[in-house]
């Protein structure tokens, strides 16, 4: 029997030319984002204040199946894609699984993440538009590594609220950025009116994407020429990143292999949604019906112990309304949380996947993932990033399992990226520093409770 090799490119040629939109094929639509003032459906021109025109159009539509993907976009997509679909036989091996276990890596430019298939294009249809600068939020800084990178190739104006936890734990992520001329604040901060009113009201808060949001939102729409653009949870987003998937797709196929069980880590459902998405368009259509898995922290759990409801999108409550599985949106995960996947909420998309019960999902706690990591990165010789490594643990799970029950099963796993700037975090795994933080019933109860309420819809 001919060996699969350890690593599939496509060539050039073989890349997509297109995104591909997974609302087409929903039996049922993600609920419509509402008007936080008097909770109305809100129109594509609503948005235009905050997003490009195009980017706004993409957001809501839902009958369009592919979009394509403009060739300047391309050209730049192709200085580093297309990613390569990787067998783990070192990670079986050292398993004893019978599982075979593949990864789409897509850590192969400088910002490290899968988050530079989006910020390309949210920055094309910026420079499109004749805008002159943009503003954005990041957590743990992979979004605004790679959307620096897309401004300064466009020639766009940056300004990025990091969440003040990271921006302190990770000062060369903010050195990265600043060598693409971005200008970096950490959030909560005094530069916008919503961050001097969080600040007021939770002294001596670490932040969260939610506070992040809320400033670049304020800071985009009270500027000149400017837009907010966002690196995960919105439709827009889920579009530009189904090339992961696609690709990952495509390379399976020339390998005549499909995967049993796709596994993704879930923060606000860029990486997952772009993983799953020609999969979930299999399993919608009645071709195939592979097992899908979110694997969400423990200690920020929007999928497994979150609500079912229409939230904000930031914690200063100045974006529209969305219906996603959300922990409230004045959570704010513990300052000793490390692994990314920090957001409160999870894209509609998902959301409402996951509510109808096309996909699964699992917490896991912070050690564990740190746990997988090390190994992985032993076995394979790439150090992951954080967020990718919650989904190294569910894929080392479930291999686990066909262990024990003799299954030669096909495990699909999308690593979004490298660790190298996550050096504390790793460094307080190794000398036993690090812990486990899982959030209370009551304290979870307590962000629920703060849930908005729209009147003959939520409340």
């Amino acid at each position: 029997m001919k060996k699969i090799p350890h690593r599939l490119y496509l060539t050039e040629d073989q890349m997509p030319k297109q995104w591909y939109n997974l609302r087409a094929d929903m039996p049922e639509q993600p609920d419509p984002l509402r008007n936080p003032a008097n909770g109305e459906v809100l129109k594509t021109e609503d948005l235009y204040p905050i997003f490009c025109e195009k980017l706004a159009q993409q957001e809501m539509d839902s009958t369009t199946r592919y979009f394509d993907i403009p060739e300047e976009v391309q050209e730049m997509y192709k200085i580093y894609r297309p990613s390569p679909l990787v067998r783990a036989y070192n990670l079986e091996k050292a398993l004893d699984t019978p599982a075979k276990i593949y990864y789409k890596f897509e850590g192969n430019n400088t910002s490290g993440s899968h988050k530079l298939n989006s910020a390309i294009a949210q920055a094309y249809y910026a420079k499109e538009q004749g805008l002159k600068s943009l503003t954005t939020e990041t957590g743990a800084g992979q979004w605004g590594t790679a959307l620096s990178e897309a401004c300064s190739y466009f020639g766009i104006d940056l300004d990025v609220f990091m969440v003040k936890c990271s921006y302190e734990q990770k000062p060369f992520r903010k050195a990265v950025m600043e060598v693409f001329d971005a200008a970096v604040t950490p959030s909560p901060s005094n530069k916008t009116q919503v961050g001097q009113k969080i600040l007021e009201e939770f002294p001596g808060t670490t932040g969260s994407l939610g506070c992040a949001i809320s400033e670049a939102v304020e800071k985009a729409v009270t500027s000149d020429s400017c837009r907010y653009v966002l690196g995960s949870v919105l439709n827009q987003v889920l579009l530009h990143q189904s090339i992961i998937g696609l690709e990952a797709k495509q390379a399976m196929e020339l390998l005549d292999e499909y995967p049993d069980i796709i596994i993704g880590c879930a923060g606000g459902g860029s990486n997952l949604g772009g993983l799953i998405a020609p999969f979930m368009q299999d399993k919608l259509t009645g071709k195939a019906d592979p097992r899908i898995i979110a694997v969400e922290p423990a200690s920020c759990p929007s999928f497994t112990r979150g609500q079912y409801a229409y939230d904000f999108c930031d914690t200063g409550h100045v974006t529209p309304l969305a219906k996603m599985y959300t922990l409230g949106s004045t959570f704010i995960p513990s300052a000793s949380h490390a692994g990314g996947l920090r957001y409160h909420g999870m894209s509609p998309i998902l959301s409402k996947l996951y509510h109808d019960g096309y996909m699964e999902a699992v917490a896991v706690q912070q050690t564990d993932v740190f746990e997988a990591a090390v190994l992985f990165a032993q076995k394979e010789t790439i150090l992951p990033a954080p967020e990718s490594s919650h989904a190294i643990r569910a894929a080392i799970d479930e291999a686990l399992k066909c262990k024990e029950s003799g299954e030669s099963k096909t495990i699909l796993f999308g690593l979004t990226g490298t660790g190298y700037f996550d050096m504390t975090a790793y460094a307080a795994y190794r000398d036993g520093s690090m812990g486990n933080y899982i959030p209370s019933d009551e304290e979870l109860a307590k962000y629920a409770a703060e849930l908005p309420k729209i009147p003959g819809i939520q409340d």
